[in-house]
């Protein structure tokens, strides 16, 4: 191809991109800082077009076919790529396995178009996406990448199913984006996801600006733009949170006086004028309540994969006293059982025993009035947290204990639960808990 006919496709293919945003902007004024944040550059070699985050590549002739063809197809294709970025789909696969993972971002960004209502990207969903959205939908709430990719594993799909599924949602090109071991270094998708987690801030700020819009068309779009934009923090520091100060054997070298010791070792020979502190004053967690919902709605999997993250973080950090005393309630809608694990022995053990005890409603009072019991017997002196792992559906307290409480929901799709104002409000996924990420995160909904 000579330079001027490069030229002159590379504009066509631009000003192709160019009318698409337009018109999906006029559709969704919210998204104009996402529509507007993809620079464009031409690559003979792309599938039509595909993104890195920071630009679309296309192919000019392909996507001159698609907008004298299927404008709507044209527009879907643009949001497609968009979608994948503001969910962050390109930064955000982990340990989990790649063919996979594009099969699910790519499910869960067409199955955002295929429900929405807006002209410019409005089309009938074909008879198979919809038995696969059904089918989803009655395990997930809102289809997210991750909750779909759990899903997907849990079929155990053959080869060709795979294929054949990947067929039915192809949109964009994947071959940009950032791979484990790849060409990019990890501070280079680290900065992309940072770019888009900004976007995708300012983007929820503009849709409340843009009040009017948040009809039933934007509004699953909006909810997950909102899920995404939650703090992410490592679950050790949000343990950390219910620890308490408290003397224990160990040398204090931030009050001792080097120049002092030194100096009497100087003119007496081996008699330092000062010696350390053998006590120290530390912040650990040392009484500790985990409570489990046990009832028909939790699965005991889960229950169990929980349980052994959780005591293994207790018993394997600097965090915590070398004394703990873990309370590890089950309840459903009354206390089932209550065992006081002391040590990572007792954990080995308890975990190697454990069974989950329950099956009925959930009422979480009889926890908190167990506790009181307990604290009124003396058995727990400093207690300040307790963890409640749960899906969230049961009776809760009215009032607020004198002790932090956090209520931890294991849901991929979570929205939102009525949970107290007074308590945490956490969120992890069940990949998390399976290993599937290199640390246990949670999605902080809200802290005090």
């Amino acid at each position: 191809m000579s330079q001027r006919l490069s030229e002159m496709w590379d504009g066509i293919g631009k000003e192709i991109l160019r009318t698409a945003r337009n018109e999906l902007y006029l559709n969704m004024r919210f998204l104009d800082l996402a529509l507007c944040s993809l620079r464009y550059q031409m690559d003979a070699e792309a599938q039509t077009a595909g993104t890195d985050g920071y630009l679309i590549y296309f192919e000019p002739y392909g996507l001159s076919e698609l907008f004298e063809g299927d404008r709507t197809g044209l527009n879907r294709l643009y949001f497609h790529m968009v979608l994948h970025c503001l969910f962050r789909h390109l930064t955000r696969r982990g340990a989990r396995k790649a063919a996979l993972w594009h099969l699910a971002c790519d499910i869960a960004a067409e199955a955002m178009i295929d429900g929405l209502g807006k002209r410019s990207v409005r089309r009938a969903a074909a008879p198979e996406r919809t038995l696969v959205y059904r089918r989803l939908s009655e395990r997930l709430s809102v289809l997210t990448a991750e909750g779909v990719y759990h899903v997907l594993r849990e079929w155990e799909l053959s080869e060709e199913q795979e294929e054949r599924l990947s067929r039915l949602f192809l949109a964009d090109d994947h071959r940009y984006w950032p791979e484990e071991g790849g060409e990019r270094p990890p501070e280079a998708v680290s900065e992309l996801d940072r770019r888009w987690q900004d976007i995708a801030d300012r983007t929820e700020t503009e849709a409340e600006t843009f009040g009017r819009e948040r009809d039933a068309d934007s509004g699953g779009l909006l909810e997950q733009v909102k899920l995404r934009n939650q703090r992410r923090q490592d679950y050790r520091a949000f343990l950390r949170k219910f620890s308490v100060w408290r003397e224990e054997l160990r040398i204090d070298e931030d009050s001792f006086d080097q120049g002092f010791y030194s100096y009497g070792l100087r003119l007496y020979g081996n008699l330092p004028l000062i010696e350390p502190q053998e006590f120290k004053e530390a912040k650990k967690i040392q009484e500790f309540v985990i409570a489990v919902d046990t009832s028909m709605s939790c699965s005991g999997d889960l229950v169990r994969a929980f349980l052994s993250e959780t005591c293994g973080i207790l018993f394997q950090t600097e965090s915590f006293f070398k004394k703990v005393r873990i309370h590890v309630i089950q309840c459903d809608d009354q206390v089932q059982e209550d065992l006081v694990i002391t040590g990572p022995d007792e954990l080995s053990d308890f975990m190697e025993q454990f069974e989950v005890k329950g099956g009925g409603g959930t009422d979480f009072r009889p926890v908190f009035s167990h506790v009181e019991h307990l604290r009124e017997r003396g058995e727990l002196k400093r207690l300040r947290g307790l963890l409640y792992f749960t899906d969230g559906k049961g009776i809760y307290p009215a009032k607020r204990p004198d002790y932090d409480a956090a209520f931890l929901f294991m849901k991929e799709d979570y929205t939102d639960a009525a949970v107290p104002a007074w308590a945490m409000r956490l969120v992890l996924t069940e990949a998390d808990l399976a290993g599937e990420e290199k640390r246990l995160d949670a999605d902080i909904r809200f802290v005090r």
